[in-house]
C-alpha cells in the first residue's frame, strides 16, 4: 500500500527537496521543475517554511541575509555554515568598530565642550504656546477657549471696556 502511495504521490504531488534550517528554524526547500499529469511546466522554485507562519509578525532580520540571497535568486547554492559563521563574525566584528567610533566621538565632544571650543546646546524650555498673547504665562488667560461642542456663540465677553454698547 505504502508503495502505491509514494508512487501516486511521486506521479502527482510537487517534490520539494529540503536545503537546510536557519538558526530561526525556517527550512528552506528548492522545487525543481517539474511537469503535472496535465503536461504542464512547473519551473523551479524555492521556498521557506517560516517557523512563525504568520506573516505580518515578521519583521526585518527574521530571515538571515544569506538566505535571503538564496531564496530570491541572487546566489546559485544555499549558504554553508562556513559562510554563515563567517559572516557572523564580520558582522560582530562591524558592530564592534562602530561602537569604538562612536564611543571616541563622543569623548571628543566632550573634550571640545570642556575647552571652551563647542558651545554647549542649548537647553530650550518652552512655557505657554507661542500663539497666545502672553507667551510664557502660566496662570488663567483671558483668551477665548473653545471647548468644542459646548460652544455656545456670544457667550465670550471681553475683559475690559474695549467694548461698544
Amino acid at each position: 500500500m505504502s508503495r502505491i502511495v509514494a508512487l501516486i504521490r511521486r506521479k502527482f504531488a510537487i517534490v520539494k527537496q529540503h536545503v537546510g534550517t536557519d538558526h530561526f528554524g525556517n527550512k528552506y526547500y528548492f522545487i525543481p521543475e517539474q511537469k503535472t499529469w496535465t503536461g504542464q511546466t512547473i519551473r523551479a522554485k524555492r521556498i521557506v517554511e517560516a517557523t512563525n507562519p504568520k506573516e505580518y509578525e515578521y519583521q526585518e532580520g527574521s530571515i538571515p541575509s544569506e538566505w535571503d540571497a538564496w531564496i530570491r535568486g541572487r546566489k546559485k547554492e544555499p549558504p554553508t555554515i562556513e559562510e554563515l559563521l563567517k559572516n557572523e563574525r564580520y558582522r560582530d566584528d562591524i558592530k564592534a568598530r562602530a561602537k569604538e567610533v562612536a564611543d571616541r566621538e563622543m569623548a571628543l565632544r566632550v573634550e571640545e565642550q570642556e575647552e571652551g571650543l563647542v558651545a554647549r546646546p542649548a537647553q530650550v524650555q518652552i512655557k505657554g504656546h507661542a500663539s497666545a498673547r502672553r507667551f510664557e504665562l502660566t496662570g488663567p488667560s483671558e483668551d477665548p477657549t473653545s471647548t468644542a461642542n459646548t460652544f455656545e456663540p456670544g457667550s465670550w465677553k471681553p475683559s475690559g471696556d474695549n467694548t461698544k454698547s
